[in-house]
């Protein structure tokens, strides 16, 4: 049997906080835009990714409003660095936004990492290493 021979993926959720959700992805995490749609069916929506991967998240806000419950703490997005330089320049920019970490809901982050949640409340881990 093959593995999956997908060849990109794209995390989505939904948010009524649409502006401010982009504003903290773009500006202070520093993903770059790769695609929006205003509109679409009384959606509207935008993609973000890391520069030059065909990975990326698309938050979309429906005109009427949506449910959007609350996440668990444990609900995460980890991002690693594969230089320290790199790792303490992002978390310069979070904070450099205003933007404060938190405590993880799970110790294993604690002391190689750095917890962060979105305006939605959703926590964003940034980390000093990479993936093994």
């Amino acid at each position: 049997k093959l593995p999956l021979q997908a060849c990109q993926f794209r995390i989505a959720r939904p948010t009524d906080k649409l502006d401010e959700v982009v504003r903290f992805y773009k500006e202070a995490i520093g993903l770059v835009e790769i695609g929006s749609f205003n509109n679409h069916d009384g959606y509207d929506g935008i993609m973000l990714g890391l520069p030059g991967t065909t990975h990326h998240l698309e938050f979309t806000h429906y005109v009427g409003g949506s449910p959007c419950p609350a996440p668990t703490r444990d609900n995460l997005l980890v991002l690693y660095f594969d230089t320290e330089g790199k790792y303490n320049a992002a978390i310069d920019r979070m904070t450099s936004h205003g933007i404060e970490p938190v405590t993880p809901e799970n110790p294993y982050w604690e002391g190689k990492s750095m917890t962060f949640e979105d305006p939605d409340g959703w926590s964003v881990v940034l980390f000093n290493g990479v993936f093994k």
